[in-house]
């Protein structure tokens, strides 16, 4: 299998859409050099943006995990998180009773901005569910996987409300070779048991894309053909950026692997415009 350069493929672009993790990050590190890429980006004066489907934490506080990194570059303003697309969309069909939540703390930011009364799923009474009106899953921590999802499927089962899935992502890098589960993950597992359909935000749905493209500081200047977006996962981001009608990266520093990423690629059908080993400039 041959790659491409990523310094080659990034210079072509004015506008760059990253993935985190498994991209710039993997669970508790930076991707090995990564901080060059941005220092190039700065040199080049490229504009970037972060699209997440982490909603575990604000974007200032996924700025700051950054920053705690030694990568300073990203700041707030950065950061297109698929919390932000859940909080809309709440904003406009929720205006009373309580929001439960599956999450840490940190996520349930995206509810209390916008002043809903919330409770996380770990202090849910089942016996006092009648002002429950939507469920939100935000993280895959902040509650226990045994007890707190089987009160997750008997809330559901008692109460026909919403579900928000904030974060579509199944899993995400642990390290180069080990993933762990993440929220969809987690939802799509409570969706098959309870027969109902949630609403899920995040890559790779067009209106991630749109809502990215929309808070470029140049738009409506900067035309598709000027993005680029790099990803790890073909199921998400090439995905989503191909439909969206963006060139795409997919890089092997993730969710794929360079053993098995021609296999993936020719059973999904899913085709990135460039390969690349990583998202570092070299």
């Amino acid at each position: 299998m041959q790659t491409d350069n990523f310094k080659s493929v990034v210079s072509k672009y004015n506008v760059i859409f990253f993935d985190a993790f498994g991209v710039l990050k993997t669970h508790n590190s930076l991707i090995p050099g990564i901080e060059k890429t941005f220092a190039y980006l700065r040199e080049t004066n490229k504009d970037f943006y972060v699209l997440t489907n982490d909603a575990s934490r604000s974007p200032e506080e996924l700025a700051a995990s950054y920053h705690r990194l030694g990568l300073m570059d990203i700041q707030p303003e950065s950061i297109i998180s698929s919390g932000m697309l859940a909080r809309e969309y709440l904003g406009l069909k929720v205006s009373d009773g309580t929001v439960v939540y599956l999450g840490t703390e940190e996520s349930a930011h995206y509810l209390q901005t916008l002043g809903l009364k919330t409770l996380s799923i770990r202090d849910l009474d089942l016996d006092n569910i009648g002002e429950v009106n939507a469920l939100v899953m935000l993280d895959d921590e902040g509650f226990d996987w045994n007890v707190h999802l089987s009160k997750t499927v008997n809330l559901l089962r008692r109460r026909n409300i919403p579900v928000v899935v904030a974060n579509t992502d199944r899993t995400y890098p642990m390290s180069s070779n080990h993933v762990a589960i993440a929220i969809g993950g987690v939802a799509d597992m409570i969706e098959n048991i309870v027969g109902k359909h949630f609403i899920r935000f995040g890559k790779p749905d067009a209106q991630m894309f749109i809502f990215a493209y929309e808070h470029i500081k140049n738009y409506p200047a900067v035309g598709k053909k000027e993005i680029l977006m790099v990803g790890d996962t073909l199921h998400t981001d090439i995905l989503g950026g191909n439909k969206f009608g963006l060139d795409t990266v997919l890089v092997l520093t993730g969710n794929t692997q360079a053993e098995n990423v021609e296999v993936k690629i020719q059973s999904t059908g899913i085709i990135p415009t460039y390969i690349c080993e990583s998202a570092v400039v070299e």
